[in-house]
């Protein structure tokens, strides 16, 4: 199996934090030197271990903010 390559280019926010301090982060990452992505995945506290994540390309997270700034989250409470 190949070796993974990433860059973590720029840390856009930290969604959550476990009791193990794994964070769910949104970042803008490279993955194997190509075009940096949005990237939301778990992360190790030193960045050097990571979950199973979504990346999405700038217009992916531009659908996503619309579809999340059409739902009433009162509406699930």
């Amino acid at each position: 199996m190949a070796e993974l390559k990433f860059e973590i280019v720029s840390n856009l926010g930290t969604l959550s934090e476990n009791a193990k301090g794994w964070t769910k982060e949104l970042n803008l990452v490279s993955w194997n030197e190509r075009e940096p992505k949005y990237d939301i995945r778990e992360w190790s506290p030193d960045h050097s271990k990571m979950g199973k994540g979504c990346t999405l390309t700038a217009d992916e997270l531009a659908s996503l903010k619309d579809i999340i700034n059409e739902i009433d989250l009162d509406s699930f409470e």
